[in-house]
C-alpha cells in the first residue's frame, strides 16, 4: 500500500532525490545539474512510499496568481503500473486545492502524455526539449 507524505522537510526532499536520481539520472540520462536545482527549497515535495521505501515522487511549486507547476514526477521503473504516480497526482491536487490554487501546469515528456490527459490534463502550446527530451505543456483547471 503506497503512503504519501508532503512537505519542505530535508529529509523528505532527500527521499524524493534518491527516486529522482534513480529515474531520470541513471535510467534517462539526464544530466545531475539538470536534475537537481535551486528550486526545491520552494517547492511542496511530495514521496510515496511502499512499506518504508521511497518509490514515487513529484514537487509542486506555486509560479503566479492561483496557478502552480507539477515538476519532477517520477516512479521507480519496479513500481510502475500499480498506478502510484496517479495517486501522488491526486494528492498534489487536493494540496493545491487546499492552497487555493484554481490551475496546475506541468512539462510532459512526450511519452506521458496519455497519461496526464487520462486524469484530466490538456496539452496546449508547441513540443520543446528539456534536457533533450521532448516534452509539451499540459494543464488542469477547476
Amino acid at each position: 500500500m503506497l503512503k504519501i507524505e508532503h512537505g519542505t522537510e530535508a529529509e523528505l526532499i532527500e527521499q524524493a532525490r534518491v527516486v529522482r536520481a534513480t529515474v531520470f539520472i541513471h535510467e534517462q540520462g539526464i544530466a545531475p545539474e539538470l536534475e537537481y536545482d535551486e528550486l526545491d527549497p520552494d517547492c511542496i515535495h511530495f514521496v510515496g512510499t511502499v512499506e518504508g521505501e521511497p518509490v514515487t515522487t513529484a514537487r509542486l511549486r506555486p509560479i503566479g496568481d492561483r496557478v502552480g507547476k507539477v515538476e519532477r514526477v517520477a516512479t521507480l521503473a519496479t513500481a510502475r503500473g500499480n498506478g502510484y504516480a496517479k495517486e501522488i497526482m491526486l494528492a498534489i491536487e487536493s494540496v493545491a486545492r487546499t492552497n487555493e490554487l484554481r490551475e496546475l501546469k506541468l512539462g510532459a515528456q512526450l511519452t506521458a502524455l496519455p497519461f496526464y490527459e487520462r486524469i484530466g490534463y490538456e496539452a496546449y502550446g508547441d513540443e520543446f526539449l528539456d534536457a533533450d527530451i521532448p516534452h509539451r505543456m499540459m494543464h488542469k483547471a477547476w
